[in-house]
């Protein structure tokens, strides 16, 4: 799963740069979006692991 949020913050990061934001927003950008997609990651994972089986 860490794989998938770095390769999704890189992409972040780079579209936020394509779109003329500056190096510091972009950085901002991408560094949400990895603690977004591990915040993702860890409440699916607890949502399948209440789940009765």
């Amino acid at each position: 799963m860490t794989v998938v949020a770095l390769l999704t913050a890189a992409c972040a990061g780079k579209l936020a740069r394509m779109d003329g934001a500056t190096f510091p927003t972009a950085l901002a950008r991408a560094a949400t979006t990895f603690a977004t997609v591990v915040t993702l990651a860890a409440t699916v994972t607890a949502a399948l692991t209440a789940l009765p089986t």
